[in-house]
């Protein structure tokens, strides 16, 4: 695992908006093509495995928690869940997720978080970096199979049904993201339809979610986390919407820090678990991280134990991420269905990852 420099390509952000990444500069830098990470087979298949093994180790986790009612460590209402079961009982099916790495290229992959719910850094993890490593590296393969693999799990979930695609409205990387699923579901033969969260009605005789046209509302993706959403004066209806959601309720146990304690838990001394508690107990280096929170907010770092806080959170085990030159690196690990599917990398000055945080392409060699 190598951070090597590259000459940006004269029409980079042409070729970027070409395909809907229009939220390529934010703060000044994000899409950041000056470096590029280079990966042997080895490794790839080394965080190819990590992450399917994880992933399959989470869902274990997901129907002991429901089979056994372990929800108090969640801090979730009983409204929720009963949806969430309700979800999972239905067997619904989820899209994709994205595992958060410290990895050196060296060491087993360690996991920080599972963004299982409303994960971003699709459109520059699938297209935008692949275009790169044809233009740039055409000798050259990349961990990316996102595209042909969410085109697939479309398929087999939402061929032929309609589709409501919803993200909150002036979010620019929530709405790109979003069109971009939106797009690939087209092309697995889905009809789709874009409306903002905000335009999402209910029609209170029959509990049902309604567009702007007081269309029903049978099949959402939503880039807007569950959390938010049981807080809603609409969650009431949840339960009898008769909508199937994407990603589905079940998803907020991983998507919760308080899954990482649980994980250790159960897989105490796993390779690619950083051991983890709902108590300030670990002794050594900790990181504190809220139940819930997105983009770094609210985590405190080591150096001293953690101040005690009302807020409900977990303790992790500090691994720093690795280093190269000037920015500290995390590997984003993609999941779509039950495959690892591919690879986004984020750098920052900072040891938290955040969203402004560059995105930098990869490359490997066999």
């Amino acid at each position: 695992m190598r951070r090597l420099p590259f000459s940006e390509r004269p029409n980079w952000r042409q070729r970027c908006e070409e395909v809907g990444f229009t939220f390529h500069t934010i703060d000044g830098v994000y899409w950041d093509e000056r470096h590029a990470y280079e990966f042997s087979l080895a490794q790839i298949e080394k965080l190819e495995s990590a992450t399917e093994d994880l992933h399959a180790k989470c869902m274990e986790t997901v129907e002991w928690i429901i089979r056994e009612g372990h929800y108090d460590h969640f801090h979730l209402s009983p409204l929720a869940i009963e949806f969430i079961e309700q979800s999972w009982r239905a067997s619904q099916a989820s899209i994709y997720g994205r595992f958060d790495f410290s990895w050196d290229g060296r060491r087993p992959p360690k996991m920080l978080e599972y963004n299982a719910d409303t994960p971003t850094g699709l459109l520059e993890a699938s297209v935008v970096q692949w275009h790169w490593l044809n233009d740039c590296v055409p000798t050259a393969d990349q961990f990316n199979s996102i595209h042909e693999k969410l085109i697939e799990q479309w398929r087999l979930l939402a061929a032929g049904k309609r589709v409501h695609f919803s993200a909150l409205a002036d979010h620019e990387e929530d709405i790109g993201n979003t069109v971009y699923m939106m797009d690939v579901a087209h092309q697995a033969g889905a009809d789709v339809v874009y409306l903002n969260v905000e335009d999402i009605g209910v029609d209170e005789k029959t509990g049902q979610f309604i567009d702007m046209t007081e269309q029903p509302i049978a099949h959402l993706f939503k880039l807007y986390p569950w959390e938010w959403m049981f807080r809603e004066e609409f969650a009431d209806f949840l339960a009898r919407s008769n909508t199937t959601f994407f990603e589905p309720a079940w998803k907020v146990l991983l998507s919760s820090k308080a899954i990482l304690p649980l994980l250790w838990q159960r897989h105490r001394g796993h390779e690619n678990l950083l051991p983890a508690s709902f108590r300030d107990d670990l002794g050594g280096s900790t990181v504190r991280k809220p139940l819930y929170s997105r983009e770094g907010e609210g985590i405190v770092l080591p150096y001293e134990h953690a101040k005690p806080s009302d807020e409900p959170a977990v303790y992790q085990q500090f691994m720093p991420l690795p280093k190269f030159d000037d920015s500290y690196t995390v590997i984003g690990s993609w999941i779509v269905g039950d495959q690892a599917a591919g690879m986004g990398i984020r750098e920052d000055e900072t040891l938290i990852t955040k969203n402004t945080s560059r995105f930098v392409p990869h490359y490997f060699y066999d």
